[in-house]
């Protein structure tokens, strides 16, 4: 799988960028602040859905514009995808498919499948859980696209179950047995979607641990033994714990339990939006006891195991490397190189031609400044 084209309108800094693009290793040089990582952000969010950088999708739009448009031609066994998003803050957003409107953004997820490595990485070892549950959210999505609906469904029955947690309170307190009623029937729509996204992340965890481990050992081969595993606010001992059903059996009795905690509280203690990837170091917690080296091979580990998972299902997904390798040591660039250097399609950005490893073969292309003062950015691939 490889990129062809890549089109940017009124996207984060750029008014407009049109590249043509080739297999092999491409590498964008340019000082900070001209727009390298906005090319590959865009990528990444006709992949996800999602910016590695930013939770909402207003910093995408560019100061002044009222909506940003990303535009690729995703090449996949020879066959051509032509993808359209259009990103408007506040509103859904609108895509077409080889120039055909759908119902849903959701449905071009899949055309475009890749992996990012970004400094931001290191936050999956050291940041909130809600990292390392994006990570892989978006990673199950991009396996299985069905994955977006089932989240965007669960979120929903959240927010609307913690609107209804605000008022409970004070009916119970009348008696109003109405509201209980419904909140009944909300932990019911909880428990049912929160099921299946526990069952896919447990099911990913499961294919994805041995590949984090084969990769730690692969960038720090002196280091302590890397493992992971799903942590759930449930207690999923015993029975068949990677089902849905009992996933679902699991959340409405963990729900009737801390209802008068909930109630207290205003908000949902229960469900997938608790639970973390418990990442471990030997027997510590990667998280607080990591060196920052050991941090970035966990980091880069759980970015090289997703690789290999959507690698083993057939075609290579393209290698985002946004400014990564001035991060890194010796040891880790020449690992991360090793990986990089079979992959149908790298693109990477760095501010200097001497981030790159000396022995490939690439075509760069170099980002500058217009002297227009329009603050517009323009690409010369010399």
């Amino acid at each position: 799988m490889y990129v062809r084209h890549l089109e940017l309108t009124d996207f984060r800094s750029w008014a407009r960028a049109d590249l043509d693009l080739e297999p092999g290793r491409t590498v964008f040089v340019g000082p900070n602040g001209y727009g390298k990582t906005n090319l590959v952000e865009a990528l990444w969010y006709s992949t996800t859905l999602g910016s590695h950088r930013v939770a909402s999708d207003a910093p995408l739009i560019r100061a002044g514009a009222e909506r940003a448009v990303v535009s690729t031609i995703v090449v996949n066994d020879g066959r051509e995808l032509a993808v359209d998003l259009e990103i408007t803050a506040g509103r859904a957003n609108k895509a077409r498919l080889n120039r055909s409107p759908v119902r849903s953004a959701r449905e071009i997820l899949g055309v475009l499948r890749a992996v990012m490595f970004a400094p931001e990485d290191l936050a999956l070892v050291r940041g909130a859980p809600g990292e390392r549950r994006r990570y892989l959210d978006e990673l199950a999505t991009t396996r299985r696209p069905a994955v977006a609906g089932i989240r965007a469904d669960y979120d929903r029955v959240v927010r609307q179950r913690t609107a209804l947690l605000k008022t409970a309170a004070a009916a119970r307190f009348r008696g109003d047995r109405n509201v209980l009623d419904t909140l009944d029937v909300w932990d019911g729509h909880l428990a049912a979607h929160g099921a299946q996204l526990i069952a896919a992340r447990v099911q990913l965890v499961n294919e994805l641990a041995p590949e984090v481990e084969k990769a730690y050992q692969l960038l720090a081969p002196a280091s302590r033994p890397a493992a992971i595993r799903y942590r759930s606010s449930l207690d999923l001992d015993g029975g068949d714990a990677d089902g849905a059903e009992y996933f679902e059996a699991a959340l409405l009795d963990a729900l009737a339990r801390r209802r008068d905690a909930e109630l207290e509280r205003g908000v949902c203690l229960v469900g997938p939006h608790r639970d973390d990837l418990e990442l471990r170091l030997g027997d510590q917690m990667a998280k607080g006891f990591a060196s920052h080296g050991e941090s970035w091979s966990m980091a880069l580990a759980l970015r090289l195991a997703a690789y290999e998972l959507l690698r083993s299902e057939g075609g290579d997904p393209v290698l985002l490397l946004d400014d990564v390798f001035a991060e890194l040591d010796i040891a880790r660039r020449q690992a991360l190189a090793q990986v990089a250097g079979s992959a149908e399609q790298v693109l990477v950005t760095a501010a200097v031609h001497e981030d790159i490893p000396g022995d490939w073969d690439v075509r760069r292309i170099e980002i500058n400044m217009c002297d227009d003062d329009s603050g517009r950015v323009s690409v010369v691939s010399p």
